[in-house]
């Protein structure tokens, strides 16, 4: 069953690049839980009372990727990798208003849920993690993409290679190197 409705959501992304207007409608439906458990999984750690609801991510998301029409849409893990760095735009842009708005106050603190693996504090700052992964892909773009694909995504080490075309060794390896280099950078902030 599942492996039906990842083919059905090619096939519908496939149809989208090719300018069919009701694929979108008929895709919808099929990737809007994926979407929403994406979104859940950022927000799950944002302070109580943050303005911003996993709804409107996922619905600011959406309008997003409506307005994605350069995208090439390869298969299913292809979108929900563009999805999960749609979210962390759309947070992190989010984190920053909320600092100027403060004018230099406390960035949004969130919770990355899993990723002690990455910092030791929960409540890691988005903002830092987010120029964290800037510079670590100025030395390996491949690397800070995994990161993104992975923890940002939850895309499994698989879904991972095929994204990004590779084994799903170099992902295991690159993603166990970029783990100790973030740790790193991090920690200096």
């Amino acid at each position: 069953m599942v492996k039906l409705v990842s083919q059905e959501i090619t096939e519908l992304l496939l149809a989208w690049n090719e300018g069919d207007k009701t694929a979108l409608e008929r895709l919808m439906p099929l990737v809007y839980d994926e979407l929403r458990r994406l979104a859940h999984r950022y927000m799950a750690g944002e302070r109580p009372g943050h303005t911003l609801q996993t709804t409107a991510l996922v619905n600011e998301t959406y309008l997003r990727l409506i307005d994605s029409s350069r995208v090439r849409w390869q298969n299913r893990a292809h979108f929900f990798a563009v999805s999960a760095q749609l979210m962390r735009r759309i947070l992190v842009d989010f984190a920053r208003m909320r600092q100027k708005l403060k004018r230099g106050g406390d960035a949004v603190q969130i919770s990355l849920g899993d990723v002690a693996v990455i910092v030791r504090e929960p409540g890691a700052d988005l903002v830092a993690l987010d120029e964290a992964l800037r510079t670590l892909a100025v030395f390996d773009e491949r690397m800070s993409k995994i990161v993104e694909l992975r923890f940002f995504g939850g895309l499994s080490v698989e879904e991972t290679a095929e994204v990004l075309q590779v084994s799903s060794v170099t992902v295991m390896r690159d993603w166990g190197l970029a783990k100790v280099w973030l740790h790193r950078e991090l920690e200096k902030k």
